[in-house]
Parts: C-alpha cells; sequence; structure tokens
C-alpha cells in the first residue's frame, strides 16, 4: 500500500508539474502573410509568459476564419476582412467574429533579378495576369512569354490581388497557383521570365520587387496608403477576447508588439 501511494504521489506531481508548465494554451491559425508576425509574438509572448504555450499555423485565410467558427482555433489570422457569408456562418454557431487590426502589408510585383523592367503601372499588371499582355516585349522586355505565378483563391492576398489589380476579371487559365508566399518567392527566384506577387513582409535579395506606377512600396506608402496595393493584416476572435487571447492581442498592439511587425519586414499600425 505504502508503494502504491508512492507510485500515485509520484504520477500526481509530474502530471501537476506538466500543468503548471503549461496551464494554458492558445491555438491561432490562418494567413500564411500573417504567419511570420504570429511566429515571432508567439516566441516571445511565451518568454514573457511561461505557463503559455501557443501553437500557431497558416492554413490560409480562409481556413483560418473557419477554424475559428468550428472552433478548433482561439484566434483566426486573415489578410483580409471576413465575409459576409463568413459572418454568417458564424452567427448561425453563435460566433461573432471580431477583427483586431494589427499590421498593415503592401503586396508588391517581383521578378527574377535578370528581367530588365523596374517599373509596371496597375493596367499592365491587370492585363499580365488576365491574358492580354502574353510577352515581355509587350513591356521593353525580352521577347520571351510571361510565366504568371499566381496565389490560390482560398488565399487572401489572391482575394486583395483580385480586388485592387484584376477588379474581379479571372486569373489567365495557365497561370501556376503556389499556396504562399514563400512558394512565389523561390518559383519566380527560379524563372528568368516569371512574374508573382507576395506579401512585403517575404520580399529577399533572391527576387526583384518592382516599382508601380513609377513609386516604391515602403512602410510610409503602405501605411498611408499611396502604395495602390496595400491592405491590412487581422487577428480574429470570437467575441470580444477574454483571458489569455486578450493578453495575446493587447500584446500585439503594443509598442514591444508592433515593433516586432517591423523587425518582421511588415508595417506597424502605430
Amino acid at each position: 500500500m505504502k508503494r502504491l501511494l508512492t507510485v500515485l504521489f509520484s504520477v500526481f506531481f509530474i502530471t501537476s508539474l506538466t500543468s503548471l508548465s503549461y496551464a494554458e494554451e492558445l491555438r491561432i491559425d490562418g494567413s500564411t502573410t500573417v504567419l511570420p508576425v504570429a511566429q515571432k509574438a508567439a516566441e516571445v509572448f511565451m518568454k514573457k509568459n511561461p505557463s503559455v504555450r501557443v501553437y500557431v499555423s497558416g492554413s490560409g485565410s480562409g481556413t483560418g476564419i473557419k477554424a475559428l467558427i468550428d472552433g478548433t482555433t482561439h484566434i483566426a489570422t486573415s489578410s483580409r476582412e471576413a465575409k459576409d457569408k463568413e459572418i454568417t456562418a458564424g452567427k448561425a454557431k453563435g460566433v461573432t467574429l471580431i477583427a483586431h487590426k494589427v499590421a498593415f502589408d503592401g503586396i508588391v510585383p517581383i521578378v527574377h533579378h535578370s528581367m530588365k523592367i523596374d517599373n509596371i503601372n496597375m493596367e499592365q499588371l491587370r492585363d499580365i495576369y488576365n491574358g492580354k499582355i502574353k510577352r515581355w516585349k509587350e513591356l521593353g522586355g525580352p521577347d520571351r512569354p510571361i510565366s504568371v505565378v499566381s496565389r490560390d483563391t482560398s488565399s487572401g492576398t489572391y482575394e486583395v490581388w483580385e480586388e485592387k489589380v484584376l477588379h474581379k476579371d479571372r486569373v489567365r487559365a495557365d497561370a501556376l497557383l503556389v499556396a504562399s508566399s514563400g512558394q512565389a518567392v523561390q518559383t519566380v527566384a527560379q524563372n528568368k521570365h516569371a512574374i508573382g506577387y507576395i506579401g512585403i513582409g517575404y520580399v529577399d535579395k533572391s527576387v526583384k520587387v518592382l516599382k508601380v506606377n513609377s513609386k516604391t512600396a515602403t512602410a510610409s506608402s503602405v501605411r498611408d496608403g499611396s502604395w495602390p496595393i496595400a491592405r491590412p493584416l487581422y487577428m480574429y476572435s470570437n467575441g470580444k477576447p477574454a483571458g489569455v487571447m486578450a493578453k495575446f492581442i493587447d500584446f500585439m498592439l503594443s509598442k514591444e508588439g508592433q515593433k516586432i511587425v517591423n523587425e518582421v519586414k511588415y508595417v506597424s499600425i502605430k
């Protein structure tokens, strides 16, 4: 009996230690654009709050909002506003989608470094993606076909591009659809005649960012809206956040949280 009590006490003690180590869990899912912000913020937040374990994934804006409605995530990240049909679907399940603006992003067109074009206008971008412009020669480049890289239609980045650039036109049928901004960068970096678009936070030295309407994407031009393809980035909660969810969103909006936004190359809201 004494031995049994010792074993039971040991199990209880270990279990207690485990529950003390991670007394609370926070699950965040959604936009691959917001993913770098959420990941870095989660790292810092857990160091400041060692009793909290934050799990971050990026399955797309629409998928994240659906997960919030279904109750499988606590916070949904999104690179677009929730759609009317998502708000309605949430209400049907007793979920009220509340948006928290945590950053700004500029979507930028990218090409291979060897491409001898530096500037493009919005009409040309639209005509490339809807198929009216098919060869780089029409823009002053080489006489080669344009390889169009686009995000898949479930992406919030695609939906903003569709609204602001395509004006609801269809993307040309032969466009290569990729699942993330990271994949778009890799694809364009490996194809001398490709064009793609990514969130500004994914820009690296492997690709060249084009000016649009002779304007450069900068923090100030994104924040003041003069960059033509700018958007807010969101974290969605079910109703007014409370507990660890409120603590995390408050952290995102704090001076330290906004510093993280800038560190991962997005644009702080303050």
